[in-house]
Parts: C-alpha cells; sequence; structure tokens
C-alpha cells in the first residue's frame, strides 16, 4: 500500500482516468487533491504534468465546509525518473510514488520493485 493513502480513502472511487499510457512508466505520484466535482477532470496547479485522475461514484459526498470532493491525482514532477533518468530518482522514488501497474478505483497502488528501482532492476 502507498505510504500516504489508504482504502478507506478511496471508498467513493467509481473509476482511473489515465491521460497518458502508463506502460512505459516506472512510477506515478498519486495525492488526493480537493475539487469542485466529482466527475471531471480536475484542474492540475502543481509542476509537471497529470496523468490521471479518479472518478467518484454518485454517492460521493463534499465536505460541508468547503463544499469541495477529495479525488485522486496521478501526477509527474520534472525532475521524477520519466524525465530524468539519471536524476534523483535514478533508484528509488518519492514517498508518494506507485507503480502504476497496480492502481485501480478503491485501491491504493502498491511500491514494487519497479517503482523503487526503475525497469532497469527487472532486467538486471
Amino acid at each position: 500500500m502507498s505510504s500516504l493513502l489508504s482504502e478507506s480513502d478511496l471508498i467513493h472511487e467509481a473509476d482511473v482516468v489515465w491521460l497518458e499510457d502508463t506502460d512505459r512508466l516506472d512510477y506515478v505520484r498519486q495525492a488526493l487533491d480537493k475539487t469542485r466535482r466529482r466527475n471531471n477532470r480536475p484542474p492540475y496547479l502543481r509542476d509537471g504534468r497529470m496523468i490521471g485522475y479518479a472518478l467518484l461514484d454518485s454517492t460521493a459526498k463534499s465536505d460541508p465546509d468547503s463544499g469541495l470532493y477529495k479525488r485522486r491525482v496521478f501526477f509527474l514532477l520534472p525532475h521524477d525518473r520519466d524525465s530524468d533518468p539519471d536524476g534523483v530518482y535514478r533508484e528509488g522514488a518519492p514517498g508518494e510514488a506507485v507503480d502504476p501497474r497496480t492502481i485501480e478505483a478503491r485501491r491504493p497502488g502498491t511500491k514494487t520493485l519497479r517503482s523503487q528501482k526503475g525497469a532497469a532492476a527487472l532486467r538486471a
């Protein structure tokens, strides 16, 4: 499981939408963002790029104070391994990074040898 998310954080997820092909990615970062809507592409306000996001089911309730929904967003930053293979994450990965092959609605992604060490580790 991710070190930051649990299944209880994701009980209202209906589906995961990918904006990019994740087959070539060793990892994606996952985070819960607060958004106005439960079923459209959320705004992306970080450096880097959004790789995917979760859609929520019709039973998801917004926060009574803010009116916002908590939704999972998947992203990569400019210094992540896919953009900078010899950089800081040549080996290892950020704490919120998980293997995109392990992500499904209502289940946090998991860390794998590929997400932590890179595809080259699988060939060694």
